[in-house]
């Protein structure tokens, strides 16, 4: 939806909305445009403005959906009333495809269907028959409708909705555009969802890279981001997931950014020529032995370091920090108890994302920090068995 977000610090949604808006014009530049020249003199050429196509893409792109892969994407007369509810929808559609292996028989049926029919028809009741002939014209009509009948029924296929919940009288039946959080639901459809399940914060690579020139040089920065794309890792953001932990690749990337250069430049040298393409070769980043071509299973083996919980935390800071600083969560929660809707719908929903992505960030750091504790510990416990006489 191509609607401003004015009334919160989400720039990371304004920019998608922003870059949606570029290729839009594009589009409309490419398509739309030459097409306008073309156009007859009583037709006015400003309907077909950027607003109107703009207007036209966001109505179009907020009620279609994916149908099947048979179908693709589409836009489908009823479905498209139904309001979406996130893993607790009412109905399912389905497409009945036409029949593949009949395709090539209807010939032989339909000759026996009309040959039969007459036999049928003499054998009318006394009413039909007292028609007689002045029922040629209309005799012929049904037999041809009846002829294209099975051409029809074999090329339109049919979509279903299935109810798959009891839903009392009266209450909303809801469909699902998928398992979508809110950030996606607010930038595709302009809406959100108090407790959605599937919500997530992206980490932008940008923030990553910022982060490390703040402590270290550009050049440097540069050549640790080039060895992790020598790894495989491609990238551009890391998702947090809703229990607040990090994608592996993100604290990939911390520890090789971390490496002494001793270990940078050995590892750098290990993956020179033919060896990045080895699969299933097992390297060293740090501490930790990775597999190329395998992903880490789990992230506490990537978090076993001082260095790399307080990188992840300072990212963390700057990933809110895109929020602004005019209000905590606490105060963001209070303003979205506060919202009257429809009135305040904007500013609901987009508290309601703030909030939840929060929410998340938060989780994040007491996970980063409970790992903190649990290095800490361990190095003190080793410390005093050492020291012990």
């Amino acid at each position: 939806m191509s609607w401003t977000l004015s009334c919160l610090e989400l720039r990371f949604t304004r920019q998608d909305v922003k870059e949606d808006r570029v290729l839009v014009h594009e589009d409309w530049e490419e398509n739309i445009v030459p097409l306008t020249s073309l156009l007859p003199e009583n037709v006015d050429p400003g309907s077909f403005g950027i607003r109107e196509y703009l207007a036209a893409k966001s109505l179009i792109a907020s009620r279609s959906f994916e149908i099947d892969d048979y179908h693709g994407w589409g836009m489908v007369p009823l479905a498209d009333l139904f309001n979406h509810k996130t893993g607790e929808e009412d109905v399912h559609f389905t497409a009945e495809l036409p029949h593949g292996e009949s395709d090539s028989e209807p010939d032989e049926t339909d000759n026996s269907t009309d040959e039969d029919e007459p036999s049928t028809k003499n054998s009318a009741s006394p009413e039909q028959s007292l028609e007689g002939e002045n029922t040629d014209e209309e005799t012929i009509e049904e037999e041809e409708e009846e002829e294209t009948t099975p051409m029809l029924q074999d090329d339109v296929s049919s979509l279903e909705m299935i109810m798959v919940k009891n839903v009392p009288a009266g209450a909303e039946v809801y469909n699902t555009y998928g398992l979508i959080g809110n950030a996606a639901l607010l930038h595709r459809y302009g809406f959100t969802e108090l407790d959605n399940l599937y919500n997530i914060v992206n980490i932008d690579l940008d923030l990553v890279t910022e982060w490390s020139t703040s402590s270290y040089t550009t050049q440097y920065t540069r050549a640790r981001l080039a060895l992790f794309r020598k790894l495989g890792y491609n990238s551009d953001y890391f998702e947090v997931s809703p229990t607040g932990e990090s994608e592996t690749e993100l604290l990939m990337l911390l520890n090789i950014l971390l490496l002494p250069d001793d270990a940078y430049n050995k590892l750098d040298l290990a993956l020179t020529g033919d060896c990045i393409s080895k699969e299933g070769r097992e390297i060293t980043i740090g501490k930790h032995k990775v597999v190329l071509g395998e992903s880490c299973s789990s992230s506490d083996v990537l978090l076993t370091d001082d260095g790399v919980c307080e990188a992840l935390l300072a990212i963390v800071d700057k990933r809110e920090s895109l929020y602004g600083t005019s209000s905590s969560l606490e105060e963001d929660v209070v303003r979205l108890g506060s919202c009257v809707l429809p009135k305040d719908r904007r500013l609901y929903h987009s508290l309601v994302l703030r909030v939840s992505e929060r929410r998340i960030l938060e989780k994040l750091r007491s996970y980063v920090r409970e790992k903190v504790g649990e290095v800490n510990g361990g190095k003190r416990r080793k410390k005093m068995m050492n020291s012990k006489p």
